[in-house]
């Protein structure tokens, strides 16, 4: 590298964001520059308007990219933030002896890297430099080994690109014109979609199932001397067969209610249940058989993106955007590995730290002989990088960290999780005992209980991994039984029959949604977290604690792709996709060779082309109808969800009731309701009807018009008080509402004063000036002097609108401290500390807003940073 003219050298060290440029430049010191790209500089046009005139014909259909030309993309930088860094970079560059392209060490960072190498043309080496934690010798070891961009990953990241784009903008109009304006379609974020819609339709489908069984509790003959023992005296054992037959559990029923056929089964029902535990009471029991093995368990493996974001949501209750929001900050700032990353692999750095902590922090004992080594079984699984792990070559504790809050958790887990990995495993006893009884009614039962003790924690002193299953047993839980030998003689202290209800399949969760998608190997795991986001802020998905639920909206989406897109939200076809991806990234297969498959197809596939162009009739309303039952249709309209009967009687469908909730017994009671209708009586004035309705933007009343009202004519309308509700309001009070605005009178020049009920509340109004109301009533009573005193005060200051109290307290902040609070503001319901704050989702009710929901949301926001200043427009002067 050749120095400067005044004899020292400069690099310039470009990564994506401001924290990992300064922690970087930290470690560098003088003769480096370390400025940040602020993510992608430049990106394909989102309309064709942003498609220069020179390059619209070829570039204009679909938008930024050339169908008939290889695929050929055609970037642009975007105006605002990028267009301004790409200045500032060219700037600095113009002082550098060489460029370091520093971006992350995945597909998406080497096309960031590839980017800013095509848009800033430097005249310097550039050179790639890479490294998998934010360490100072992780940094001044990659200065020092750096090498070239990997062509192969940016085909693979750009393949991706264009099949998204192609992907999405052929598809979407197609729901725009055949189901509802502004909805999306994605390659993977549709899947995703499909997948909770499916998991719906089975709860839909779901017919439960009642069954009966017996519990024993069974004491010992030494019951005396045993309570003084580690072991019990009594346990509980479950009825596992009546006269040779197997006593039916939930499992043996199917999703239709019935009994699978297999083998001999019995189902009790409650009269005989009972009737057993009757004829149980006073028979003598033994033990049939005793069977003892050893049980050993081992470490879980050290965390990979997916299995990081299913623990912090069953363990510290954050979704995956969260998640991946933290992680990328504790990785900016030195203290963890990468965490976009399918491996399961630690170094020898690595492994070296974690002994020495177990050692230290548990013991020799606790030590096994050799390092533990992880294989990971994800498919095309990327081994160069590391997993997630506590940065450097020792591991700081994390009370040794100063870290709070979401951080200090998050990074807790991590070390936790490391650390365990390279412990001895877990060794104990597992004990299954079988005992006999005969029924006074001539019956012969069988009893099971089963027993666990755990003779060496191992690893399980350290982490124990949680479960989706909130009824699951962990791994550290211990069931001790009495010591038993075959033939002992038990007898009964209690026998408690009781009865249970198969219940339809969990919803997903965040966390069991990641493993699916990667149980099937759908999509790249580091983008798992934005995708959920996006099915949620679309309104495909909503949330009801922590299950995912999809509105009706998300089945009028996946049936049209079913039914006219088949093969491209097929789940097989969007895995193998992946595979595609890597075959181009492992410089296996051509970019332009699989996108013109994509696109135009084979003999033995039809591409997406002709699947848009030969799409045919596609009914709008058959796709949007769902029959219920009884004559009634879930219909997915222009302004939501509603139920209609045969014949034609309509009723709004809550956004919050779940679909497998809408039977037809609550479709009726949503249709007596109607859409809020109500008719109020006679206006004496005009003569026509009064009616309340619950309208998009709220309830409202109005005058209905006679048949023969001259055309353009308008009824007279206006919106209820938050103190009034549809169902209470008066025919005397909508009178009352639809004088409004009302004319107060005039001030001393002659200009009148009107007192309206606005968008953002009541206010008064003289010539183009305004003033907030305090209250709605005030409308009715303000006079002219009083509205004069509030003309004279300043504007926005007193006389404001009175604060109004919140919707609901949540609870503390754990960022901030500071008190959640949900309030309503001009653009509907918010979440708020006193300083950042944000939209409770659509879809949400306030009511079901919960606790950590609403700090997820705030994390969210706070990760995004404020939102960018407009700029003021210069206007050339002539």
């Amino acid at each position: 590298m050749a120095p400067s003219a005044n004899g020292t050298s400069r690099r310039l060290v470009v990564v994506e964001s401001p924290a990992k440029a300064k922690t970087i430049a930290g470690y560098l010191g003088d003769g480096y520059t370390v400025e940040s790209s602020f993510g992608h500089i430049r990106d394909l046009p989102s309309k064709k308007t942003d498609v220069p005139a020179a390059h619209r014909e070829r570039y204009g259909n679909p938008v930024g990219v050339d169908v008939e030309g290889g695929f050929e993309p055609l970037y642009i930088v975007p105006a605002g933030r990028a267009k301004d860094q790409v200045k500032k970079l060219k700037s600095l560059l113009k002082d550098a002896d060489e460029l370091l392209l520093a971006t992350d060490e995945d597909r998406e960072g080497e096309a960031i890297a590839w980017h800013l190498r095509e848009e800033l043309k430097p005249k310097v080496p550039v050179r790639r430099m890479v490294f998998h934690e934010i360490t100072r010798d992780a940094i001044r070891a990659a200065v020092q080994n750096p090498r070239d961009i990997d062509e192969n990953l940016v085909d693979a990241q750009e393949t991706r690109r264009i099949v998204d784009r192609l992907y999405g903008y052929q598809i979407s109009p197609v729901l725009w014109r055949k189901v509802m304006q502004g909805l999306s379609a994605g390659r993977v974020q549709s899947v995703a979609t499909r997948l909770v819609v499916d998991r719906e339709r089975e709860r839909m489908a779901f017919r439960p199932a009642s069954y009966w069984d017996l519990t024993a509790t069974l004491q010992t003959a030494s019951a005396e001397s045993a309570q003084s023992s580690e072991d019990p005296s009594a346990f509980e054992a479950k009825l596992i067969s009546v006269d040779g037959a197997k006593v039916a559990t939930g499992r043996d029923f199917d999703a239709h209610g019935q009994v699978k056929a297999r083998g001999n089964v019995v189902v009790l029902d409650q009269p005989r249940a009972e009737a057993l535990a009757s004829a149980l009471t006073d028979a003598p029991f033994e033990v049939r058989s005793v069977e003892a093995k050893p049980y050993t368990r081992k470490p879980y493996a050290p965390f990979r993106t997916t299995t990081l974001q299913q623990e912090a949501s069953r363990k510290l209750g954050y979704g995956a955007a969260r998640t991946m929001q933290v992680a990328q900050r504790l990785y900016e700032n030195g203290f963890i590995t990468y965490m976009r990353t399918d491996s399961i692999t630690l170094s020898d750095a690595a492994l070296s730290a974690a002994r020495a902590q177990v050692a230290e922090l548990y013991g020799p004992q606790y030590l096994p002989d050799a390092p533990r080594k992880y294989t990971s079984k994800v498919k095309n699984a990327q081994e160069a990088h590391e997993a997630i792990r506590p940065a450097g070559d020792t591991f700081r504790t994390p009370g040794e960290t100063g870290l709070r809050d979401d951080e200090y958790r998050l990074y807790e887990l991590i070390w936790m999780r490391t650390v365990a990995s390279q412990m001895r495993d877990a060794k104990g006893e597992t004990l299954t005992v079988r005992v006999g009884a005969t029924a006074s009614s001539g019956e012969t039962v069988e009893f099971s209980a089963s027993g666990r003790t755990i003779t060496f924690h191992g690893f399980l002193k350290a982490y124990v991994e949680g479960a989706d299953d909130p009824e699951a047993e962990l791994d550290d839980r211990e069931r001790r039984l009495p010591h038993l030998t075959e033939g002992q003689s038990l007898t009964a202290a209690g026998l408690e029959a009781e009865g249970h209800t198969t219940k339809p399949p969990a919803r997903y969760t965040e966390a069991s949604l990641v493993k699916e998608l990667e149980d099937r190997e759908i999509g790249r795991p580091s983008k798992y977290a934005a995708i959920i986001r996006t099915i949620l802020d679309r309104g495909y998905v909503f949330k009801r604690g922590n299950a995912l639920v999809p509105a009706w909206l998300a089945f009028a989406v996946v049936r049209l792709l079913e039914k006219h897109f088949t093969r491209l939200v097929d789940y097989e076809f969007t895995a193998k996709m992946e595979d595609v991806l890597d075959d181009i990234a492992a410089g296996r297969a051509d970019r332009a060779a699989e996108l013109a498959q994509f696109w135009h197809g084979d003999d033995s596939v039809e591409g997406l082309k002709q699947l848009a162009d030969n799409l045919g009739e596609i009914d709008a309303r058959e796709i949007s109808s769902f029959p219920i039952g009884e004559g009634i249709t879930v219909r997915v309209g222009r302004y939501g969800p509603y139920v209609e009967d045969a014949d034609g009687n309509r009723g709004s469908v809550p956004e919050d009731l779940p679909p497998d909730e809408l039977d037809p017994a609550t479709a009726r009671e949503l249709i007596n309701r109607g859409n809020g209708d109500r008719e109020l009586g006679v206006n004496p004035e005009t003569g026509r009807t009064v009616v309340v309705k619950s309208g998009r933007y709220g309830p409202y009343v109005t005058e209905v018009l006679p048949d023969d009202a001259p055309k353009g004519t308008k009824p007279r309308t206006a919106s209820l008080f938050k103190s009034m509700s549809v169902d209470t309001v008066t025919l005397e009070d909508a009178l009352k509402l639809l004088t409004l605005p009302r004319t107060v009178g005039r001030d001393a020049e002659g200009t009148e004063i009107v007192a309206s009920n606005g968008r953002y509340g009541p206010y008064v109004k003289k010539g183009s000036d305004t003033r907030s109301l305090p209250d709605e009533e005030s409308l009715f009573t303000i006079t002219v002097d009083e509205a004069e005193k509030l003309f004279a005060q300043p504007k926005g200051r007193r006389g404001a609108r009175a604060a109004t109290p919140p919707l609901r307290e949540l609870g503390a902040d754990p960022t901030t401290g500071k008190p959640l609070v949900v309030k309503d503001g001009r653009f509907g319901p918010y979440i708020t500390d006193g300083e950042t704050n944000v939209t409770v989702p659509r879809g949400t009710p306030v009511e079901q807003l919960t606790h950590e929901r609403a700090v997820e949301l705030m994390a969210e926001k706070r990760a995004k940073g404020p939102a960018p200043k407009k700029r003021a427009r210069s206007r050339a002067k002539s």
